[in-house]
């Protein structure tokens, strides 16, 4: 009896353990599958993220360049990629340094700005060895022997164009003129490129003559085009327009004209179509701008790495028109508000 006994007794510990352990087992089992659960997701997030793209802009401190950025970030966001961004502010030993940076981070392309069309080869080469596949936006490499995958920008000719059939209706056809340069960027290379083509040909039909007769760098700011235009003026006070390559340079020289109570007398035609560039265009203060599409431009090179990193063919340039944009165009402008 007592050895049934303690025989029931072992049953039943025995009984109770396995129990224990069954709903151990099931709440472990519960737990197991919401950490698998987790990892899963985890795993699913990490498996979305594409790739890492580098950045860097020629500068943040004009608002077109920081469009772009905005454009790529949300660009590469929707494709599921990080993007990390800097800014050269138009310095090419300090764009070495990032895109070297990059380099050390292992990120799956590059997006540049060249600060420098010509001495940006280097940077990109060091990324070539690396085997990072490079994109430039807006400004192109003139390097020969460094490798970029595409380039996508502004049709800076065609718009360089407009800018000159723009000042020829301005000035009605003849006088001089004076042009804001920044001949280190490929793209502003193009813009007066384009300009000087159309006035040459404008020249050539006899009708009338429009000579340019100063060519001072502007740097691309607003700063440095105010002080070019005052020399511009002191040394050619009867000039008739200036053709500032972009924006800032625009609004640059208007403020010199303004300073030299000259405004009325000069005709501005700038380049961009930046929103303090537009105000300027609806208040009579710049004739008119080919503007351009930094959304664009941004999007459109996110698309390209995304389409070279899923092994289809990649054009080897992407050009966005410009549109003229005049006073008529600013005050149908309703970004523009009251102003």
């Amino acid at each position: 009896m007592k050895q049934h006994s303690l025989r029931s007794l072992s049953l039943f510990a025995v009984l109770s353990t396995m129990a224990s352990l069954l709903m151990t087992g099931c709440g472990g089992q519960h737990e197991a599958s919401n950490n698998s659960s987790a990892a899963n997701t985890a795993q699913a997030t990490s498996s979305t993220t594409q790739g890492t793209i580098g950045v860097s802009l020629l500068t943040s401190t004009n608002p077109f360049f920081n469009d772009m950025g905005k454009a790529i970030q949300q660009e590469a966001t929707a494709n599921h990629m990080q993007v990390v961004i800097t800014s050269a502010e138009y310095d090419p030993a300090k764009q070495q340094d990032q895109v070297n940076d990059f380099i050390v981070k292992k990120v799956s392309a590059i997006v540049l700005n060249p600060a420098d069309s010509k001495s940006v080869g280097t940077a990109i080469k060091a990324a070539n060895a690396a085997g990072i596949p490079v994109f430039t936006a807006d400004i192109a490499s003139l390097s020969k022997d460094a490798k970029v995958v595409c380039h996508v920008a502004t049709d800076n000719l065609t718009g360089g164009r407009m800018a000159a059939q723009a000042m020829i209706e301005a000035l009605g056809g003849k006088g001089k003129v004076a042009i804001l340069d920044h001949p280190v960027a490929e793209s502003v290379m193009m813009r007066t490129k384009g300009f000087e083509e159309i006035i040459g040909k404008h020249n050539a039909k006899g009708a009338g003559k429009i000579e340019v007769v100063a060519k001072l760098p502007g740097g691309g700011e607003k700063d440095k085009s105010f002080k070019a235009t005052e020399d511009i003026l002191q040394a050619h006070p009867d000039i008739n327009g200036i053709f500032a390559i972009n924006d800032p340079s625009a609004l640059g020289a208007v403020a010199a004209l303004e300073k030299a109570n000259k405004l009325s007398a000069i005709k501005v035609v700038g380049f961009d179509g930046q929103p303090e560039g537009k105000l300027a265009i609806k208040n009579g203060k710049i004739y008119a701008d080919p503007i351009q599409f930094p959304d664009q431009i941004g999007k459109k090179t996110v698309q390209s790495i995304v389409k070279y990193m899923a092994g289809d063919d990649v054009p080897t340039q992407v050009l966005i028109p410009t549109k003229l944009y005049k006073k008529a165009d600013a005050q149908s402008d309703t970004s523009l508000g009251a102003k």
